[in-house]
């Protein structure tokens, strides 16, 4: 074999030989408990993907032993705060089957509840400027849920009372989208389906923020049906809860809901967040 030829094998030998150094997995040799540290250490410093990866082979590594289930505690928060909803949805319901006497299963629905909560889903921006149509309530509607599963379940758990909260904040939020629709209707004379959606706020989300502009919308759809006496009886309840709603509506003042978005996003804003 020829000095070139000879060397041109050295230099594929050693390539291929650096290729697999460079492949090889610096993890391989980690015992479970480093694996947890490492993943724990990578979550409680923000890298979120980071310790994805690391509990993700933790579990497939180690799938038993007190790691392990620890690791499945955690896992959907790093999914959560790693921005992927539906993975973190997943490893919850799967912690709540597999763990179903666990005493961090309050944490769990607690957790479930939050990442349907998400304002980075967009409900928050979208429940007043855009086409009320076009808003998806059903993220909402199951946190709603899952904080009252919470609440009903555990009502002691160091996480119910920020449950609680959010929970009064979804309801004013899902009656004021419900206006917000209702009003989409007004603007194009559809009082019947006007109707609808004001006592469907009245029915459904009693003591909610915008009740007074429910009862208002309900009073002029069913005097623009000439439900004369349905308007009364409205207009009655509105003077007796709401005197001063009543009388902005007698005076022909519009129905203004979009005063409540402030509130609510503010209020938002100073709700507290617990990790587990």
């Amino acid at each position: 074999m020829s000095v070139v030829r000879w060397l041109i094998v050295v230099a594929v030998i050693l390539t291929v030989s650096g290729c697999a150094a460079l492949r090889e997995d610096p993890t391989a040799d980690w015992s479970a408990s480093q694996l947890y540290g490492e993943a724990k250490a990578a979550l409680d410093s923000g890298n979120y993907q980071q310790a994805v990866e690391y509990y993700e082979l933790l579990e497939a590594r180690f799938p038993f032993g007190r790691f392990a289930q620890q690791a499945q505690i955690e896992i959907p928060y790093a999914y959560y705060k790693a921005g992927e909803t539906e993975a973190a949805l997943a490893a919850v319901d799967r912690f709540v089957q597999l763990n179903p006497r666990h005493p961090s299963l309050d944490y769990a629905y607690y957790l479930r509840g939050l990442i349907n909560f998400d304002p980075d889903q967009g409900f928050l921006s979208r429940i007043f400027p855009m086409d009320p149509a076009e808003m998806d309530t059903k993220p909402l509607e199951q946190a709603f849920q899952d904080f009252g599963r919470l609440v009903s379940e555990y009502p002691d758990s160091r996480y119910a009372p920020d449950a609680r909260q959010r929970m009064v904040f979804i309801r004013n939020a899902l009656a004021a989208h419900e206006l917000r629709v209702a009003q989409f209707y007004i603007e194009r004379r559809a009082w019947v389906a006007a109707v609808q959606r004001a006592r469907f706020v009245v029915e459904r989300y009693p003591g909610a923020a915008v009740m007074p502009q429910a009862l208002a919308i309900l009073y002029r759809s069913y005097r623009a049906l000439d439900l004369d006496d349905h308007a009364e009886n409205t207009m009655a309840v509105l003077e007796l809860n709401y005197p001063e709603q009543a009388e902005a509506v007698l005076a022909g003042q519009p129905v203004v809901i979009g005063e409540q978005a402030g509130g609510l996003r503010g209020w938002f804003e100073r709700l507290p967040f617990f990790a587990n």
